[in-house]
């Protein structure tokens, strides 16, 4: 009861921005239409009168007068939707904006890790265009309430017992409701199955997976989990709207009695003198008015009650993403590193997991130094890289900049300072000036900026194979774009990389992902360039993660990682001396070249 209390607060309230007005309008129109419907029921009273009477003229007059209340009826309500479904537009436009900032308004994915924000994500996202008859709805519903309220009062002056006809109306909306509660809750126990069938659905029919799928003959696999999946929660949403559906015929049937009950009393009144045939035309106007006016309301409320339950949900995404907010620090990121950045027993384990992927981390990346990660899958690399760029936050110790808190420091301006290419990198079906300048958004229109920066990664042959150039689409998503091999689209994720302005900490993880040995090294002798140069420049670290010890060697500190603790570090030379693990999976690897 509270959403339905919330939700027309809140419609009005985007209302308002949308164009007072537009809303004024909207509602002034729309009551002239509906203040017309009981007009014209008391216009055809009027008009049998006249016609029994004898009265042609009157009665003309009258059929005149009805018609014209019928058009004022028709042409007030559709100039009144012209208005308001504009309102409704762009308050679906208002919370799809609202949906993005909280799906990211966090600067960690600590929101992204919980299924149950997930869902609610799913939920809102599919319900969200809902939203645009929502206000139509409410707009409609206070209409129809004036109009109700008019015929009641008509009803009570021929007898006071048909002015109760309106209140029959309560059974309806209350079972109504209840039956809307019964089908918003099946969805939100078959939103995690939604979610699978959905991603079953793109992997079926997405590019980058269905060659590999139709190659290991599991097509049909994945379509059986989709059937099923959607099965499992077809049969969840057919009981509860089967269930709805008993109790909206229950409420009717009440409804129905009575509305029998008041034809019965007008005739019995003509009967026996009471009432005048003109009554009679009266109350059985009004009574299929109220008829309508009892369905459209119920339609109306539900409408009412699924955006009521937008709300709600939207409100829990509020409240877990606030909950998310870390206290903001408010120190800027330093201009130059001058020490370093020094993990001080560090341990970290994601949201609800249990477990910690970091242990106990002691480690010093000194400033103006390449640094490479090693460990076996799991080992916490990626992890540690993410800990690095704010992305998470240390379940404990710390890490510090130049001697500063990571916490401490602004995340915006850290983010800021940041180059990453990621293992997972963005393939960004924009266009190619957009893919590359969201690196640096102040000069995605700069094309000397965004030539150097895809000049650096070697992406000039890219450049050329895309219609248009920088003004190109890629991808096929949207349009007839170009495409791209996996390893053309990480080299444009270098490029976006190397267009980030004056760097503190550049990040390489697993950049061999989708290269071959020798692009790889293509990309570390381009990319060494530009770390070498925010290195003597600004002091920048540069930290990558990868599993060619070819590369790896390069770097001016080595860190192996196991069960997300250091278990060595040092220079190649070093760590091949101590002959440790390192040592031992060097080897190894040089073996499997030989």
């Amino acid at each position: 009861m509270k959403a339905l209390v919330r939700t027309p607060v809140l419609l009005l309230s985007m209302a308002r921005q949308g164009g007072r007005g537009r809303l004024a309008g909207s509602i002034l129109l729309l009551l002239l239409g509906y203040l017309a419907t009981p007009g014209i029921a008391l216009v055809l009273r009027r008009l049998t009168d006249a016609a029994l009477a004898g009265h042609a003229g009157t009665a003309g007059t009258l059929a005149l007068g009805a018609v014209a209340l019928l058009l004022a009826e028709l042409m007030f309500g559709h100039f009144a939707h012209l208005l308001y479904f504009e309102l409704g537009e762009l308050a679906e436009a208002t919370l799809q904006e609202e949906l993005l900032t909280l799906a990211n308004g966090t600067h960690g994915l600590e929101n992204h890790d919980s299924p149950e924000f997930a869902d609610t994500l799913v939920l809102v996202r599919e319900d969200l265009p809902k939203t645009r008859s929502a206000l139509e709805a409410l707009l409609q519903l206070g209409g129809l309430t004036v109009q109700t309220l008019i015929t009641t009062v008509i009803l009570g002056t021929l007898n006071p017992w048909m002015a109760l006809l309106p209140l029959a109306a309560v059974p309806p909306v209350v079972l109504g409701r209840r039956a809307q509660d019964l089908v918003e809750r099946a969805k939100e126990r078959a939103a995690p199955q939604i979610r699978l069938s959905r991603h079953l659905l793109t992997l079926a029919t997405s590019a980058a997976s269905v060659k590999e799928l139709r190659l290991c003959g599991t097509e049909t696999e994945l379509l059986e989990r989709h059937r099923a999946g959607w099965d499992a929660t077809t049969a969840t949403l057919q009981r509860a709207h089967l269930r709805a559906a008993v109790l909206r015929a229950a409420g009717q049937t009440v409804f129905a009695a009575a509305y029998g009950g008041v034809i019965l009393l007008i005739l019995w009144q003509a009967v026996h003198g009471r009432a005048g045939l003109g009554d009679v035309v009266l109350v059985i106007t009004l009574a299929v008015q109220v008829s309508v006016q009892v369905a459209s309301a119920l339609g109306l409320l539900t409408v009412l009650q699924g955006a009521g339950r937008i709300a709600e949900r939207m409100a829990d995404l509020r409240r877990w993403s606030a909950g998310m907010l870390r206290p903001g620090g408010e120190r800027p990121a330093p201009a130059v590193l001058r020490e370093g950045i020094r993990f001080e027993n560090v341990g970290f384990g994601y949201p609800g997991s249990g477990t910690k992927v970091l242990d106990g981390v002691d480690l010093f990346l000194p400033a103006g130094r390449t640094v490479a990660l090693v460990g076996e899958n799991g080992a916490g690399k990626s992890t540690m890289v993410k800990l690095l760029c704010g992305l998470y936050q240390p379940t404990e110790g710390r890490i510090l900049v130049d001697g500063v808190d990571l916490r401490d420091l602004s995340a915006e301006q850290w983010s800021r300072r940041i180059a990453p290419l990621f293992q997972d990198f963005a393939r960004l079906e924009l266009l190619l000036r957009e893919n590359v300048g969201v690196g640096a958004v102040a000069s995605i229109e700069d094309d000397a900026v965004l030539t150097a920066a895809l000049a650096r990664a070697g992406a000039e042959r890219i450049v050329a194979r895309v219609p248009g150039g920088l003004d190109g689409l890629l991808g096929r998503g949207y349009g007839d774009g170009a495409e791209l091999s996996g390893g053309q689209w990480q080299t444009l994720g270098l490029a976006r990389c190397l267009v980030r302005p004056e760097p503190l900490l550049m990040l390489l993880d697993e950049p061999a992902a989708a290269l071959d040995a020798a692009a790889e090294s293509n990309v570390f002798e381009r990319f060494g360039d530009s770390a070498g140069r925010a290195a003597r420049e600004r002091g920048a670290v540069t930290l990558f993660v990868s599993h060619r010890f070819s590369t790896v060697r390069m770097a001016d500190l080595i860190v192996v990682l196991e069960n997300g603790r250091v278990l060595e570090s040092g220079s190649h030379a070093e760590l091949m001396a101590n002959d440790l693990t390192y040592r031992e999976l060097f080897d190894l690897q040089a073996r499997a070249y030989r």
